[in-house]
C-alpha cells in the first residue's frame, strides 16, 4: 500500500509519539545496538510514521539551539489563523540595521523592496536570513510598534511550544540571537518541532529547497542558497534547518524519507553534524519499527 505524505507526517501519529516520548530519556529496540561515534552533546532520532523514539544523547538537556529556532518561527507563521501566505511586505531598514547590530546571518533584504510570507520563508529557511526572521515577526505580531509585534510573536512561539509539548524550550528570539539568554531547548523537543514542521507542505517545500530565485514587486531578483549541506549529500533528505552559534555550537534540525520510512532527528552542539546525521540515519533506516495503520488515520487534508 502506497503510503502518502500526509500518512508520513500527519498530527493522528502525534497521540502515538507523545506516549512513547514520554516514556523516557530514549527507547531503543532491545536487539539494537546505539548509533556509534556520535560527537554531538545531544540528539534524538524518532520514526515519524509510527512516532517511536529511536535513540537518544543527551535527550532533556536544555541547550541553545542558535537558527534552529527559525523552524518555529515558519512553524508560527504557516500555523497563523487565516494567514495569507501570499501577503505582501515592505522591508524595512530596522531589518537590515537589526542584522548588522548583532552580526547576524542574513538573506540581504533591500530596504522598500515588497515580498510575500512566502517569499521571506524561504529567505528564512535557506540562507537563515535574521532579516527575514525580523520581516516576519514583524508581519504576524500584532500591536501598534514593532517593538510589540515582535514580542507577540515570541509570545506565540512559546505557546506553540507548549501547544507541542516541548517541556524544556524557551524562546526568547525569533531568529536564535538570545538576548536574555532564555532561548535554549533539547534535542528531544526539537525533534518534536521537526516533526510538527514537516506536517505542513508549506514548510516542506521550503525546508527541501536547496536554492531558490525570488522577485521582488520591484523586480529585483534574490537568490538564495541552503546552508543545510545534508540536502544532496545524503538520499532522500527534505531538511529541516541549520544553526550555529559561539554557544550553541553546530546544530541541526534534520529529515529524510526511504521507502514509507520517514525519519526525524535533532543534533545540538557537535563538531561533526553532517556525519552525526548521516549516521544517525543509517541506523535510525535499520531499525524495526512498529507500523502506523494507515486504516487508523482521519480522513482530511494535511495541515495547510
Amino acid at each position: 500500500m502506497r503510503v502518502s505524505k500526509r500518512a508520513r507526517w500527519s498530527g493522528a501519529a502525534a497521540v502515538a509519539a507523545g506516549a512513547v516520548l514520554a516514556a523516557g530519556p530514549f527507547v531503543v529496540p532491545a536487539q539494537a545496538a546505539p548509533p556509534s561515534g556520535i560527537k554531538a552533546k545531544g540528539a534524538f532520532l524518532l520514526d515519524s510514521g509510527s512516532g517511536e523514539a529511536l535513540w537518544g544523547k543527551g535527550s532533556d538537556t536544555k541547550r541553545q539551539m542558535a537558527s534552529t529556532t527559525k523552524v518555529m518561527t515558519a512553524a508560527v507563521v504557516v500555523s497563523t489563523k487565516n494567514v495569507d501566505l501570499d501577503r505582501k511586505v515592505t522591508v524595512k531598514k530596522a531589518y537590515r540595521d537589526y542584522v548588522t547590530k548583532w552580526g547576524g546571518s542574513t538573506a540581504d533584504l533591500r530596504t522598500g523592496d515588497k515580498l510575500s510570507l512566502r517569499q521571506l520563508l524561504y529567505g528564512l529557511l535557506l540562507p537563515s536570513g535574521c532579516d527575514a526572521a525580523y520581516a516576519l515577526a514583524d508581519a504576524i505580531g500584532t500591536g501598534s510598534s514593532s517593538t510589540a509585534r515582535v514580542n507577540s510573536f515570541i509570545g506565540k512561539m512559546n505557546a506553540k511550544a507548549d501547544q507541542l509539548g516541548m517541556k524544556n524550550t524557551e524562546y526568547d528570539s525569533f531568529d536564535g540571537i538570545s538576548k536574555k539568554n532564555k532561548n535554549y531547548s533539547t534535542p528531544r523537543d526539537m525533534a518534536k518541532l521537526g516533526k510538527y514542521a514537516l506536517g505542513s507542505a508549506n514548510i516542506r517545500a521550503v525546508a527541501k529547497s536547496t536554492s531558490t530565485k525570488q522577485k521582488a514587486t520591484n523586480g529585483r531578483t534574490y537568490t538564495w542558497y541552503n546552508t543545510n549541506q545534508l540536502l544532496g549529500s545524503y538520499k532522500g533528505v527534505i531538511g529541516i534547518k541549520t544553526g550555529t552559534g559561539t554557544k550553541a555550537g553546530p546544530c541541526l534540525i534534520f529529515a529524510a524519507t526511504r521507502g514509507d520510512r520517514a525519519v526525524v532527528g535533532a543534533i545540538l552542539n557537535s563538531s561533526s553534524r553532517y556525519p552525526d546525521a548521516k549516521k544517525m540515519l543509517d541506523w535510525g533506516f535499520q531499525q524495526k519499527t512498529a507500523k502506523l495503520d494507515l486504516r487508523s488515520l482521519p480522513e482530511g487534508a494535511e495541515r495547510d
